[in-house]
């Protein structure tokens, strides 16, 4: 579904992605994790086309998508939900699933372009996304209203009404009380088999709980990947993300 093949992306002398290889494959759970500064968001704005790469590729279901705009690359079926909260307050819940909807659903960035379906298509869609995510009885409140855990919901609703084959989550359960993190976390590993996700969080509870796999980067690269128990046990891991010393 994707693969990475040795992405960079430097600012001047600072290697923030330092030659990484990277393969997620369809329907699988894939967790980034690092200290931060590890590369972990440069690296989804590589893969999201938000920054062009300094070398290296990004292929998409087999297609060589380095370099595209980001509307092009969202439109292929990847589609991201950010760090910090991109919502338009004082509209509804529905208002801003149906934003993205409609956006993704037109045939290019124009806001006139034609529809590639039907607006009732898309009006399913986003009604799909807000029962998926709970928020189906909510979709006339204003999100201004709405506690943190919640609009974190509407965001990712966002992204499932726009029926992505790849979604890239920042962070998703930053900041949410722990009844919310766990309801995202079985949220985020309901996702598959039907869409691949790569995630990047720094709850190593929700990491370990829903991952598949773990690509832990440290200084732009990556420093170990395999599965939740492999990466539990790795000396070096331990050493430099969660600070005990390797024997």
């Amino acid at each position: 579904m994707l693969q990475l093949q040795g992405l960079a992306r430097h600012f001047g002398g600072l290697r923030a992605v330092d030659g990484v290889d990277l393969t997620v494959g369809p329907g699988e759970i894939r967790a980034v994790i690092g200290p931060n500064g590890a590369g972990k968001t440069t690296l989804f704005n590589l893969i999201s086309g938000a920054l062009p790469p300094s070398a290296g590729r990004v292929l998409f279901d087999g297609q060589d998508i380095t370099g595209r705009k980001p509307q092009a690359i969202f439109r292929s079926g990847i589609v991201r939900s950010f760090q910090i909260s991109t919502l338009f307050g004082k509209q509804s819940v529905r208002d801003n699933v149906e934003v993205v909807a409609f956006g993704h659903a037109r045939a290019s960035g124009s806001p006139w372009a034609r529809m590639a379906v039907s607006r009732d298509q898309v009006r399913a869609r986003v009604d799909a996304a807000l029962e998926r995510v709970g928020l189906s009885q909510r979709g006339q409140e204003l999100c201004n209203t709405l506690s943190h855990g919640d609009r974190r919901l509407v965001e990712i609703a966002m992204v499932l009404s726009c029926e992505p084959r790849l979604v890239l989550l920042d962070e998703p359960t930053a900041g949410m009380s722990p009844d919310e993190t766990r309801h995202t976390a079985e949220l985020v590993r309901s996702l598959a088999p039907r869409v691949a996700v790569v995630i990047v969080e720094h709850d190593m509870s929700v990491v370990m709980s829903i991952s598949d796999h773990i690509t832990v980067m440290h200084r732009g690269k990556v420093l170990a990947e395999g599965t939740p128990a492999e990466i539990r046990g790795n000396a070096d891991v331990q050493a430099v993300y969660f600070g005990r010393k390797a024997h």
